[in-house]
């Protein structure tokens, strides 16, 4: 791109007015003429807050990219976004997933930036942030965070989350004291960076590297590695080369980008969330990937991790075996990956893992001897989902994934936490636990409240695991037999709202099924009974109610579908 036709010509190249508005504005920042002059401006777009944990250590980061900017002759410019913390935000991150692409999509196409990098870490912020960006499709590169380093207590691996999950359960059963999971706050959390199981912060990551929109090593590198700052240095430099390529998001996040991106999903036994954020990115650029796409492409792929919550190692270890080069290098070899797809190194996928080697097997299992055979993530339908819902075969109980059983419903969240835990609840162990009003508009925003924890009186006689439904989402580091995203949704008037307590429920995942045992006459009757759920009357709330698409769409908003380009806008004075 030469510097005539870089976007930020039309705020820094001119000599009237406006141009002095632009220039001279930015230099009570102390910056000199020069760097007017025809340099590519490089947004640098930072999710940095204390209040999101995992991307408490970016203001690190972004002086790494600042230096490879500077390096490569650009023009280094940090902007904030609203951030994205699973820990603390109410009622959902999900709800402010699409607000934050909005913020990223509308401060690119505002400001003077021809290229952008993303800092992304904790759990939405990483689908929010390419959202945004793929609206605008500029030269676009991704850094991740990092994973912590690894829990440890008492001798043991502890793993984000599913460590949490199941201390939790053992707290509820009194096999572990109150100063125990006090002492596990600390010892699960020992570094910065995000979650170190395979939960959606290191599936994205992951994905992110999988599709080329990162440099090699992304996915793995531990947050306080000095390889991480290494790697953001990179890719400083290479965003500016990018720009001068003119190498935008759109010739990278290809159809084929998007299926190699399912089935490494299924290969590290990656996260459920993953389903809705790759439809939402893809519709963002015009590629139609579908939940039909996500059974067809990686269903039957294995997965090759053995990596928390679906098996025993976490992320350090992943790094320490040779990261996602690894698992890129076996899915080629055996014929599982389009490796001729351009990254933005401006060369194949193919040359991200050249000549790369394994470094412990135990952690990253080869193609031909898997740690699980055919992880994908599977699509069910039926007449409780004729929309599909979503399940995650390798983190579930085998012997559950056939199973048919009677509903035990609740209402809403509020409601299963006020009876879950009442030893009077009719409930047994090959009860079926239904959760309604989880869903994108019912909650609103679709929380990770569908790994419903299990009755006490269950927990207390050693029952691990139940068939439960909902149409909310679960934590990519839960575990558990849980049939997830059921669209259309309970709020909308779906199936899945009509259910009684009593009712059998089948679920057979080799069939592809989740069947209501109740007649289409009953159905009927209920549905003529059935009413609405109050929606919120003001907000951003109101505004992503009327707005947002189903599970089987990605939830995105409707108007957000197909990006708008980067096209400078009119002249503000």
């Amino acid at each position: 791109m030469s510097k005539k036709s870089l976007r930020s010509r039309e705020w820094f190249g001119r000599n009237d007015f406006n141009g002095f508005v632009h220039r001279g504005w930015l230099k009570n920042q102390g910056w000199p003429q020069d760097l007017f002059d025809g340099r590519p401006v490089i947004g640098i777009c930072n999710t940095w807050s204390e209040l999101t944990p995992c991307n408490a250590h970016f203001r690190e980061i972004a002086e790494s990219v600042k230096r490879g900017v500077w390096e490569a002759g650009g023009f280094p410019l940090e902007f904030p976004v609203m951030s994205l913390g699973e820990p603390l935000m109410r009622p959902t991150a999900m709800l402010f997933r699409n607000l934050v692409s909005m913020d990223v999509e509308e401060s690119i196409r505002a400001n003077p930036i021809d290229g952008v990098v993303l800092l992304m870490g904790c759990d939405k912020t990483t689908p929010a942030l390419l959202m945004g960006a793929a609206s605008c499709d500029l030269p676009t590169i991704g850094i991740s965070g990092g994973p912590m380093l690894s829990g440890r207590m008492r001798g043991k691996p502890l793993g984000s989350g599913t460590g949490l999950w199941q201390m939790s359960e053992e707290l509820r059963a009194g096999a572990i004291t109150q100063d125990d999971f006090h002492l596990a706050e600390r010892c699960m959390n020992r570094s910065k960076g995000h979650c170190m199981t395979m939960g959606t912060a290191s599936t994205m990551a992951c994905l992110v590297e999988a599709m080329g929109m990162a440099l090699p090593g992304n996915a793995a590198l531990p947050a306080v590695d000095a390889g991480r700052s290494t790697l953001a240095q990179l890719s400083g430099r290479r965003i500016v080369e990018m720009v001068r390529e003119d190498l935008r998001m759109s010739r990278i996040l290809t159809r084929a980008a998007f299926e190699n991106a399912i089935r490494v999903t299924a290969a590290i036994g990656g996260s459920t969330n993953a389903v809705l954020h790759l439809i939402a990115l893809a519709r963002r650029l015009s590629v139609e990937l579908t939940l039909a796409d996500w059974d067809r492409v990686g269903s039957s792929v294995p997965c090759l991790l053995n990596l928390q919550p679906a098996g025993q190692f976490l992320m350090e270890d992943f790094y320490y075996a040779g990261g996602l080069p690894v698992i890129l290098a076996e899915l080629a070899g055996a014929g599982l990956l389009d490796d001729r797809v351009r990254t933005v190194t401006g060369q194949s996928l193919r040359e991200h893992f050249a000549g790369v080697e394994c470094y412990d097997r135990t952690v990253i299992r080869t193609a031909a001897s898997p740690f699980k055979e055919r992880a994908g993530i599977a699509v069910l339908y039926g007449n409780l989902a004729p929309s599909g819902a979503v399940i995650k075969p390798a983190a579930a109980t085998a012997a559950l994934l056939r199973h048919r059983g009677r509903a035990v419903v609740f209402e809403d969240i509020e409601d299963f936490n006020s009876r879950i835990d009442d030893d009077a609840l009719e409930v047994d162990e090959n009860s079926v636990l239904v959760l309604k009003n989880c869903g994108p508009r019912g909650y609103p925003g679709m929380p990770e409240v569908g790994n419903l924890r299990l009755p006490a009186r269950l927990v207390r006689q050693g029952v691990k695991d139940m068939v439960r439904i909902s149409d909310a989402r679960m934590s990519g580091t839960a575990y558990g037999t849980v049939v997830l995203h059921v669209a259309p949704e309970a709020a909308i008037g779906g199936t899945l709202g009509l259910v009684a307590t009593g009712d059998w429920i089948e679920l057979d995942v080799d069939a592809r099924r989740l069947s209501l045992d109740v007649d289409d006459a009953e159905l009927e009757r209920r549905r003529t009974a059935w009413s609405p759920p109050t929606m919120p009357s003001r907000g951003y709330t109101k505004l992503y109610t009327d707005h947002v698409l189903q599970a089987d769409r990605g939830v995105d908003l409707d108007f957000l579908v197909g990006g708008s380009g980067a096209e400078v806008g009119r002249e503000s004075h």
